[in-house]
């Protein structure tokens, strides 16, 4: 039994780790995606979902919301760790293509988690909504 324990503390562990890093290269990997929407568009779609998700990334890290399955979160931050990587299966400076293996592996990765992300923005909406009332009656 101690045994899965440690195992499960290594994976929140590293877990941990690239959720800090993710965070860290926020501006980065804004900047990497932006690129990529703009040679894919079949990535277009999806922007919404990737700004969504690295807000989850942050609430999840900062311990705000964690009602989210650990291969969830495990398969967003190896889709996003996989775009900021410069070493790719097919490198990102072949002009038109460089980019491809960066949208499908991005693509993937949105599809696995789209259900708990749709549970995760009820979540948030719910908490900006909150925060407008309090925030109304403190100003009365």
């Amino acid at each position: 039994m101690a045994e899965k324990t440690t195992d499960k503390q290594k994976k929140e562990d590293i877990l941990d780790t690239d959720l800090e890093y993710l965070i860290n290269e926020e501006e980065k990997l804004q900047e990497k995606l932006q690129e990529k929407l703009k040679d894919s568009s079949h990535l277009e779609r999806f922007a919404k979902d990737l700004i969504l998700f690295m807000s989850l990334i942050k609430d999840y890290y900062q311990g705000n919301y964690r009602d989210i399955p650990y291969k969830t979160i495990s398969a967003g931050v190896v889709g996003l760790l996989y775009t900021l990587n410069p070493i790719d299966i097919i490198p990102d400076f072949i002009p038109f293509i460089g980019h491809i293996d960066d949208a499908l592996v991005l693509t993937f990765c949105l599809k696995l988690v789209e259900k708990d992300l749709q549970k995760y923005q009820t979540w948030k909406q719910k908490q900006t909504a909150i925060k407008t009332a309090t925030d109304l009656k403190k100003n009365r």
